[in-house]
């Protein structure tokens, strides 16, 4: 096998936990699924909360299924548009993080933590990893042949039976590559 990957942009998006579903839809809302995303499990709902920073706010789509912390996902641009902190993360390290208010059709909640603009990260299941010659929390580099070829580097490589072969880009770094339809991106290491 080459040492071709498929690079998916993920858009801006929030992970809420059953608390948060009760508080900002109402008590034992269950979340609707939209589409299944490509990780198995994972999947978009029909639900949107509003996220307010000091100079703005936007409205995003809730990814299930619930999760034991709140985290928001956004670009960088994001971030300075609304007007909040978002240190590049892996997903799930929010302590510390950017704060912000979360507002659904029943209720408010107030986040002193969970904003990120997620790391660049490459989802490997352990045959996929194995066969790419990389390992869990490696750090690779990606190239892009588009028409604004690009290499991203620090990618973490991330390895579990559970995931879908599959690199996570952002919304600015999908602009930056012109990284557009079906892509795939060459790891070199």
């Amino acid at each position: 096998m080459e040492n071709k990957i498929l690079v998916e942009t993920s858009a801006r998006h929030i992970h809420l936990t059953r608390e948060a579903v009760d508080v900002l839809f109402g008590k034992d809302h269950q979340l609707t699924v939209k589409k299944m995303l490509s990780q198995p499990g994972q999947f978009a709902c029909e639900e949107k909360v509003e996220v307010v920073g000091p100079k703005s706010s936007l409205k995003m789509s809730v990814l299930g299924p619930e999760r034991k912390d709140c985290q928001v996902e956004i670009s960088l641009t994001d971030a300075r548009t609304i007007g909040v902190t978002a240190p590049v993360r892996e997903s799930g390290d929010i302590a510390g993080s950017g704060a912000c208010k979360l507002v659904g059709p029943c209720g408010e909640l107030e986040l002193t933590e969970g904003v990120i603009a997620a790391k660049r990260h490459i989802h490997l299941t352990p045959e996929a990893a194995a066969e790419l010659g990389v390992e869990d929390k490696q750090i690779v580099s990606v190239k892009l042949d588009t028409e604004r070829s690009l290499v991203f580097g620090d990618v973490v490589v991330r390895v579990s039976p559970k995931f879908a072969p599959a690199m996570h880009i952002d919304t600015d770094e999908s602009n930056a590559a012109c990284a557009f339809g079906t892509v795939y991106g060459e790891i070199v290491k």
